[in-house]
């Protein structure tokens, strides 16, 4: 949102509202001046000073104070705040982009959070299913991951095997994205081949539900399963090459484009850079 908008060239601010306590939290936003409270050895800007022309991320607004509420709302308003301890009025230009995963019109009717401030961030609200309900966003999530953690611990990862992107498909993930991000760094530090097998995933994946070690259906289903996880991780190994994944398996590009087809796999998905 920021860098698509046309304060791409401003600052883009970010602060987790969560780990900061209310006196710190508006200290954080506002900044202060010397001897504003104890420890305050020197002036400070804000967040909102920071970010004058660009944007401002405000994470987890849910947890915001009715007090820094009602100073947040001026500031959105009014577009001018103080310094904790000053008494002259700065102008912000400012973009604010909220993001809460608490239910806020539950908060509302519960009094714990304005209404005014509410309908103030609420000017384009865009909802984001929690990971269970968008499990076509697992497997690129994980292998964004991969690359991440593989890099700055300096380990030689490629890929994930399909029985583990199978356990992490069937799993209900209650952290989201940041468990999903925690199991990849755990399984990139365990990994010894290159690749991230069901085994280096957490305990919590490795039940017979998540992994299909069970299985369900006629033989004919069960075996295609089998095949179908075979071919896709031959394929991963050589990049959408058929005739390298063929030989790998010890068969003729023919018979694994005719199983390919079958299977409805499309080699060409699997090529580096797509």
């Amino acid at each position: 949102m920021h860098y698509a908008s046309p304060r791409a060239t401003g600052a883009f601010i970010r602060v987790n509202c969560a780990a900061l306590s209310e006196s710190l939290l508006e200290s954080e936003l506002f900044g202060h001046e010397k001897g504003a409270f104890t420890g305050a050895i020197q002036a400070r800007k804000g967040r909102i000073e920071e970010a004058e022309g660009g944007s401002l991320f405000l994470d987890e607004i849910g947890d915001f104070s009715p007090a820094t509420q009602a100073k947040l709302l001026r500031a959105l308003q009014e577009r001018e705040y103080e310094r904790v301890g000053s008494s002259r009025t700065r102008k912000a230009d400012v973009r604010i982009i909220a993001a809460t995963n608490r239910d806020l019109e539950e908060a509302l009717a519960g009094g714990k959070f304005r209404q005014d401030l509410y309908y103030r961030v609420n000017v384009f609200a865009i909802f984001l299913p929690p990971l269970r309900e968008r499990k076509e966003d697992i497997v690129q999530l994980a292998d964004h991951f991969v690359e991440r953690h593989a890099a700055r611990m300096g380990r030689d990862v490629r890929r994930i095997s399909t029985p583990a992107i199978n356990m992490m498909v069937a799993y209900h993930w209650p952290g989201n994205v940041r468990e999903l991000e925690n199991c990849i760094e755990r399984a990139v530090l365990l990994s010894t081949d290159g690749v991230i097998h069901g085994y280096h995933l957490p305990p919590t994946l490795q039940t017979a539900d998540a992994s299909d070690t069970l299985g369900t259906g006629t033989l004919a289903g069960r075996v295609g399963l089998f095949e179908r996880d075979i071919l896709v991780d031959a394929l991963k190994r050589s990049e959408g090459n058929v005739t390298e994944a063929a030989r790998g398996l010890g068969a003729t590009p023919r018979v694994v484009r005719y199983k390919l087809r079958q299977l409805g796999i499309d080699a060409r998905r699997f090529r580096r850079g797509r």
